[in-house]
């Protein structure tokens, strides 16, 4: 029973891992930093990045993943920047409920940052100000 337990605990990581937008380099859509990307939308990279943790409607899964839907988490602009640069891993609050869950740093440059954090701060019920790729670069020269 444990290894069963076990197993599906790793496939549950790589399937988070992957489905999170993180490819290891070297592997097929892994972010290649010689080569300039193609100027992706938000909605695009939101696609492609966040939705199976955060969901198509930014409401996470209860429990689990926290929501960006309303949020009362991402008022701190660079602390948000900061998770997608870097990932987070831990217990955190959002709209006084408790998560204790990762993230993983997530391979985009800063004018992708920009651009999804703007998406999700211009959707969702947040009614936030876009993100510029400056503000992304003054966070990423911090950490």
């Amino acid at each position: 029973m444990r290894k069963i337990y076990y197993a599906s605990a790793l496939a549950a990581g790589l399937l988070l891992m992957y489905s999170c937008g993180n490819t290891p380099a070297g592997q097929p859509g892994a972010s290649d930093t010689a080569a300039a990307p193609a100027k992706a939308t938000g909605d695009a990279i939101y696609k492609k990045t966040c939705i199976a943790c955060h969901q198509a409607n930014g409401e996470g899964i209860a429990g689990t993943f926290p929501p960006l839907a309303k949020s009362d988490f991402i008022s701190d602009r660079e602390k948000t920047i900061s998770q997608v640069i870097k990932g987070y891993s831990g217990e955190l609050t959002v709209n006084g409920k408790k998560y204790n869950s990762a993230m993983p740093a997530q391979q985009l440059n800063d004018e992708e940052i920009a651009s999804v954090l703007s998406y999700v701060y211009s959707n969702f019920g947040n009614g936030g100000t876009a993100v510029t790729a400056d503000e992304v670069k003054a966070v990423r020269s911090k950490i």
